[in-house]
């Protein structure tokens, strides 16, 4: 590689990718006048996201910081409920108003403006620094350790950032988790998703997430404000069947599993409008190097079962600021410490991975499967039955397993107690 570096710069941590959890980890540690630089190797946030729902977790850990009743000032729906719609009846499958929660709904808003929103707070601190159009090329390694990164600019010129700790948040195909020699093992067998958008109607069906279930098919649909996300499941390897049956036949099934659809199926013109997403979830064994740390999905690949992807990065990004922030103001980082972050969060990961497998082998599985009339397993139906239990998908769904919480020493805006550090 040429290392005709034009620009030098050091920062106490280096978080390659400026998604959820990267700028929320951004944002923690500025709050605290840690100096940090996000990489984003897009140029800007506007783009296609596959995720946009903002768990009740999420919600309560912005709110501690005072950040909640903005993000919610964004347009956005919310899903009350999860229900299942199968030969015409309905099945509540979660109900997020039991909850206990100043927040009992999953926010559905569009994720570049909560990525601005985040982006926006961050930027009032002295010591963040947002590059966009940053493409990440080599970890700079000296002696074993990681000690930033050389990244390419929107003009291909190279730029050095050195830092004490290095974070890769760049996702499930994470360039800083290939080039640190990581590699993901597989937890699911994998499906593929076809995924596009419809208009909705201001009688359709709202408040909901809703499950279409018959004929072997399953049918996902996400309410936004103006439109559907709707997810059209199949096993791996049938998208070439469908395909070749063409669109017309894709819009006739479409229309027959969700029929108050059908009044609209015809904005699908192209193959080009549906994207085919390729579902499976997946983990790296070791989230950790010296001087360098993976999350989110660089370290786990969730499945889109519950929605709960940015959900979970975000809790690691919490983690992560709670136990490496005082290091970080020391610039001293040890391998213990970032094998501290995986202890704390990996069982809270792999409970959510086995509990998304469940769902894949049990009943989605079962609902692709024409031979036989889908039924909901015996165990789930008497769950949802008893009081006790039956709040149990929705809290799984909103909180996951031992939610991270923003540490109390967090809380308090270490740089506006200091008002030369906020710009």
């Amino acid at each position: 590689m040429d290392h005709n570096v034009i620009e030098h710069r050091t920062t106490n941590c280096c978080v390659v990718g400026g998604g959820p959890a990267g700028l929320m980890l951004g944002l923690l540690l500025a709050r605290q006048g840690i100096k940090v630089t996000v990489l984003e190797s897009q140029i800007d946030f506007d783009r296609d996201f596959r995720g946009d729902t903002i768990h009740p977790a999420i919600l309560e850990a912005l709110d501690q910081i005072g950040l909640a009743e903005r993000v919610l000032e964004i347009p956005h729906g919310r899903m009350e409920m999860a229900q299942l719609c199968s030969e015409g009846l309905l099945t509540n499958l979660a109900d997020f108003r039991r909850l206990k929660t100043r927040f009992p709904f999953v926010a559905v808003l569009p994720q570049v403006e909560f990525l601005n929103c985040i982006a926006g707070e961050a930027s009032r601190y002295s010591g963040f620094e947002l590059v966009m159009g940053a493409r990440v090329e080599e970890l700079i390694q000296e002696s074993g350790s990681s000690h930033g990164v050389l990244y390419r600019d929107r003009q291909h010129e190279l730029h050095e950032v050195r830092a004490t700790l290095t974070v890769g948040a760049d996702g499930r195909f994470s360039k800083v988790r290939s080039l640190c020699g990581a590699e993901l093992q597989s937890t699911s067998p994998p499906m593929d998703v076809l995924w596009f958008r419809v208009p909705r109607r201001p009688d359709d069906p709202h408040d909901q997430l809703r499950f279409h279930v018959g004929g072997g098919h399953l049918v996902v649909l996400l309410e936004r404000d103006r439109e559907w996300q709707v997810g059209y499941v199949l096993l791996k390897g049938q998208f070439g069947a469908t395909k070749a049956a063409g669109l017309d036949a894709f819009r006739r099934d479409l229309s027959r599993h969700v029929s108050w659809l059908a009044d609209r199926v015809h904005v699908l013109k192209s193959w080009k409008q549906i994207v085919v997403l390729s579902v499976q979830s997946s983990f790296v064994k070791r989230w950790h190097q010296p001087g360098l740390l993976l999350i989110g999905d660089a370290a786990h690949v969730m499945s889109p079962i519950g929605g709960v992807g940015i959900n979970v990065a975000i809790q690691d990004a919490i983690s992560a600021a709670n136990l490496l922030t005082e290091a970080l103001r020391q610039e001293s980082i040890g391998l213990d410490q970032l094998e501290t972050v995986q202890l704390q969060r990996e069982g809270a990961v792999h409970s959510i991975q086995d509990f998304q497998t469940m769902v894949q082998n049990h009943i989605i599985k079962n609902a692709l499967n024409n031979a036989q009339p889908f039924r909901l397993p015996l165990l789930l139906r008497i769950l949802l039955k008893l009081p006790v239990l039956r709040n149990l998908p929705a809290r799984i769904i909103a909180f996951g397993i031992r939610p991270s919480r923003i540490s109390e020493h967090l809380i308090l805006d270490y740089c506006n107690s200091r008002s030369f550090s906020v710009q």
